[in-house]
């Protein structure tokens, strides 16, 4: 039986999430409404919670879905979508990560130590910025493009060791953090940015992952399976149209992960950086 992966995100991401998640083997259920969010995140292998276009609704639904996927020990995803240009998200994001830490403490069976990956903070290198310092302000949801990548790298240890989570910084190049390790993704390319919702669908390809396995080298194959299916949908359609549009480059970008996640063994093969 394929994993259900429960997607609470933002309207302008649901299409293409929920088509990567077919496209790698799994089942999506966008259900928000908070009615019964509870219900469905009880069987959902995975939660991936989008701060992407928040609505109080979703805001609701989000609570009541982190309190039923910590108490089944379903691993989820927080994708902090513009917490450094609005201040309503990054509060809520707080709010969330308080109500996790309070269920933490309450639960004696909960390993909050170890190589056990029960909850990912992503953002790019501006949102996962402002988490860890609540002066800096971006514009916009797309991150600045001023920040080195040696800096974001160590806020991404630093905000891990603080969450008690594991950290995924996306942006040129990608910085994983989990347990004093750093995990770094250099696949992908540049035409991703120009479709709208490829960030929000690179969480849900990561809630697919961490459905299958808990750690941090789970999160890094997704995003190297995510950048490598960037990068041969380019060549392809380049190609055969000798020119790539956002449309043509959106539809073959699917076809190559579809193409990637069906040959396991290449999936299973595909390298990751350490640090």
């Amino acid at each position: 039986m394929s994993d259900l992966i429960h997607c609470i995100t933002n309207p302008i991401a649901m299409n293409l999430s929920a088509n990567v998640v077919l496209a790698l083997g799994a089942k999506p259920i966008m259900a928000e409404h908070p009615d019964e969010v509870k219900e469905i995140t009880e069987t959902a292998s995975a939660l991936l919670l989008n701060l992407g276009n928040i609505s109080t609704t979703r805001m609701e639904a989000m609570k009541i879905s982190l309190s039923a996927a910590l108490k089944k020990d379903i691993p989820v995803v927080i994708d902090a979508v513009g917490v450094s240009c609005s201040g309503l998200r990054r509060r809520f994001f707080f709010e969330l990560n308080s109500f996790i830490d309070a269920c933490r403490k309450m639960s004696l069976e909960q390993d909050t130590e170890g190589e056990d990956l029960k909850l990912l903070i992503k953002g790019n290198y501006s949102e996962i910025k402002s988490l860890f310092d609540e002066t800096y302000r971006g514009k916009g949801v797309d991150a600045q493009e001023n920040i080195d990548f040696s800096s974001v790298t160590e806020i991404s240890m630093k905000l891990s060791e603080q969450l008690n989570a594991a950290i995924l910084a996306t942006g040129k190049r990608d910085v994983m953090s989990f347990a004093g390790k750093v995990l770094i993704n250099d696949s992908g390319h540049p035409m991703m940015s120009l479709v709208t919702g490829t960030g929000c669908a690179l969480g849900a390809s990561c809630a697919r992952f961490l459905a299958k396995e808990q750690s941090l080298h789970a999160v890094a194959k997704s995003c190297s399976l995510f950048g490598i299916a960037g990068e041969k949908a380019y060549e392809k359609v380049l190609e055969k149209e000798k020119r790539v549009g956002t449309g043509s480059f959106q539809a073959a970008f699917l076809d190559e992960l579809f193409f990637l996640y069906e040959d396991s063994q290449k999936a299973e093969n595909l390298q990751v950086c350490r640090r």
